[in-house]
């Protein structure tokens, strides 16, 4: 245990593919973090930027999923920053991927980039909240609202470049009409705790600049009732034997 993070854990992801170090209680990369990671769909040599790395867990999988594409990670909270150094340093990817200090109420870093990540917290509202530990509610509050997170995303990416988010998808109007004014050719794959329950995520992808009309994109399905804890397309994204295709 290090004085300063507090306990954390050493945990595997990806297949075993990625080592990562986060902390033991508050918040902790999971599933919208895997899924995210799949949905990166960077080419060889494109630059890439998360917005709210955390200890790393999406940047660091997607880096493993994308060979040939380098990541850049900007985080507010310094000992999640720490962790995500450490963690991009154990898993020898120091020189494809880095993590720096910022909000996104600030100028993103030197760009353009050729694509955006992010995992905005999930409530801008504190009434929804009530007594999160300390430790999550940076990652569920996000105080300067959803218009931030992706305002910061569509300024960092070029002309034809990428932005992908996954979030609540009740908040699916919203992120919509927050990219209208900049993106278009947006992309919606719902995604269901079961075949027969409403969706209660969704992974966005908008082209900055671009026109193409909007595409409603197949359902992934993450559990089957009374079968294996994931359905056998789910396993094969979280495994990293699959990623999540775009049109």
């Amino acid at each position: 245990m290090d004085e300063d993070l507090g306990p954390v854990t050493e945990d595997r992801i990806l297949d075993g593919k990625v080592t990562l170090r986060q902390p033991a209680k508050g918040y902790r990369a999971g599933l919208d973090a895997a899924l995210l990671a799949a949905a990166c769909d960077a080419g060889p040599g494109d630059r890439v930027l998360e917005a709210g790395c955390g200890v790393g867990a999406v940047m660091l999988a997607a880096a493993r999923r994308r060979e040939g594409a380098r990541f850049l990670g900007v985080e507010r909270d310094p000992v999640a920053l720490r962790l995500a150094q450490a963690n991009i340093a154990a898993n020898d990817l120091t020189g494809r991927v880095e993590a720096v200090l910022g909000t996104v109420e600030t100028a993103p870093p030197a760009g353009p980039f050729d694509a955006a990540l992010a995992n905005p917290p999930f409530y801008d509202d504190s009434t929804r909240l009530r007594g999160p530990h300390p430790a999550k509610r940076d990652a569920w509050m996000a105080e300067g609202g959803l218009e931030s997170w992706i305002g910061y995303l569509l300024r960092a990416v070029r002309d034809g470049g990428s932005v992908t988010l996954i979030h609540r998808a009740d908040r699916l109007a919203d992120i919509l009409a927050l990219l209208a004014p900049q993106a278009g050719s947006v992309q919606v794959r719902p995604i269901h705790s079961f075949a027969d329950a409403p969706a209660t995520r969704a992974i966005v992808r908008a082209v900055r600049g671009g026109r193409a009309p909007l595409q409603l994109l197949p359902p992934l399905i993450l559990h089957a009732r009374g079968g294996p804890k994931h359905t056998a397309e789910a396993e094969a994204i979280l495994r990293g034997r699959a990623n999540l295709p775009w049109a």
